[in-house]
């Protein structure tokens, strides 16, 4: 996998900006705004008003005139809420400074904006912080966005060729419209970009699909207005080309990942603290009591990408050499009845917050499954893989609506992988925490687990 940095962009962005605001506070000397209240005032404000008009949403093909409309709107609303502090708690006070304080922002933050855009721009036209593309199709929608990746290496994409099923004497031809999945699989590649006059719904399905599987980014380019939906963005790269971007999922915005993280530390650092601080030495007594072995069960599962980790249970049964390859089924004999509790309750569950502080896991998200039973559900289950975009999670949408337990036949596994990706396409912390909040209550419940 190609290692991504340019998610840091934006990030960094934010605190430089959030440092100089601060700054220049800070060298004004006025207490009047040196203080705890205000700082945080305008710190918060600023990250509120910038989230709202997408201030940071700066594009490898975003023009200068945007830039300036976005400052433009940031500003006006920076403005209002600069002077409403001082309306709601500075009222009938004389306060200096300001318009020097708000030139100063002004002047800095415009500054640093379009040092750090041409920046950007210069380091990407030396070859860096590049994305490989390809194109399908050859028609003139195609052309004109080939010429585009040849002739503007600022904008950063590294084009590699086209496929088109009509062949061509074109030193960047790569072959035909089926031969991109080949292709893949041989090369990195970042995005593909395909033209619609030139492949079928069929084709564009399956591309999608496999896009989504290889984590490409696909964009389609128009021949029409008509073709605009609600699931595409639209985005201009020049006067004479419109590309339509599908739409990302919630866990590839920077932001989302972030409060998802933070959320998911603080969350399982709790429960660590006050929970299990003092359930580990009460279960490791009753559970060595009852039969011999380790406290915690260690098992390999498919996680991030597919990647393998070592996913932590509490042990609910006797040590045995099926326990890598069979689930627990209703009355299983291998099952301890410390351990049947410890699974009617879900507690088994509960040092998997190791692994969610460990990075391995989030505590909401598709269950992660044997490597074994993954290959097999594959097959089975369409879209399956694209559950591996997200970390697992100790619960999910899947097993708070009913899908918990033994899976005894297809209809199980591909109603878990419908809801799975219903999460992914459709993430909020508020569904985390409802997730969370139906987990709890259904522990009350009592129904047994397989896995």
């Amino acid at each position: 996998m190609k290692k991504r940095y340019s998610y840091f962009i934006e990030p960094l962005q934010i605190l430089s900006d959030i440092f100089l605001i601060n700054l220049i506070v800070y060298f004004t000397y006025d207490n009047q705004y040196l203080n705890f209240s205000f700082l945080s005032y305008i710190t918060l404000f600023w990250l509120t008003s910038t989230y709202f008009i997408g201030f940071y949403k700066v594009y490898r093909y975003t023009k200068v005139l945007r830039i300036l409309t976005l400052l433009a709107r940031q500003f006006f609303m920076f403005t209002l809420g600069f002077f409403a502090y001082f309306g709601i708690f500075r009222e009938g006070e004389i306060v200096h400074n300001q318009f020097l304080i708000l030139c100063s922002i002004f002047f800095i933050i415009i500054f640093f904006k379009f040092l750090s855009f041409f920046l950007l721009k210069g380091y990407r036209a030396l070859g860096n912080n590049f994305r490989t593309t390809v194109v399908l199709g050859f028609d003139e929608s195609a052309k004109k966005i080939i010429k585009i990746f040849e002739s503007k290496a600022n904008m950063g994409y590294k084009y590699l060729g086209f496929f088109s099923d009509s062949e061509h004497k074109n030193k960047h031809y790569l072959g035909k419209i089926y031969d991109v999945f080949d292709f893949v699989t041989k090369n990195e590649l970042d995005q593909i970009y395909c033209s619609l006059s030139s492949l079928s719904k069929s084709q564009i399905t399956e591309i999608n699909k496999f896009s989504i599987e290889k984590g490409i980014t696909l964009k389609l380019i128009p021949d029409s207005s008509e073709l605009y939906s609600k699931n595409q963005e639209i985005e201009f790269y020049d006067d004479t080309i419109t590309v339509l971007n599908v739409k990302k999922l919630p866990f590839e915005f920077a932001e989302n990942f972030y409060i998802k993280t933070i959320f998911d530390i603080f969350f399982s650092l709790f429960i660590c603290l006050f929970f299990l601080s003092w359930i580990i030495p009460i279960l490791w007594v009753l559970v060595k009591l009852e039969s011999k072995g380790p406290l915690i069960f260690k098992q390999q599962r498919e996680g991030l990408n597919g990647d393998k980790f070592v996913c932590y249970k509490f042990r609910s049964m006797k040590i045995n050499d099926l326990s890598n390859q069979v689930h627990a089924t209703k009355n299983d004999e291998r099952v301890t009845k410390i351990g049947a509790f410890l699974r009617k309750t879900s507690m088994d569950e509960l040092p998997q917050f190791f692994n969610v502080l460990s990075g391995d896991m989030s505590v909401v998200g598709p269950r992660p499954h044997l490597e074994s039973l993954s290959l097999i559900y594959q097959k089975d289950v369409n879209d399956y893989l694209k559950r591996h975009i997200v970390k697992p999670g100790i619960t999910g949408l899947a097993q708070v609506s009913g899908y918990r337990g033994e899976i005894k036949k297809k209809s199980d596994i591909k109603n878990r992988v419908r809801l799975d990706i219903f999460y992914i396409e459709n993430w909020s912390l508020f569904l985390d925490i409802k997730i969370i909040i139906k987990t709890i209550l259904n522990l009350f419940k009592g129904e047994e687990k397989a896995y």
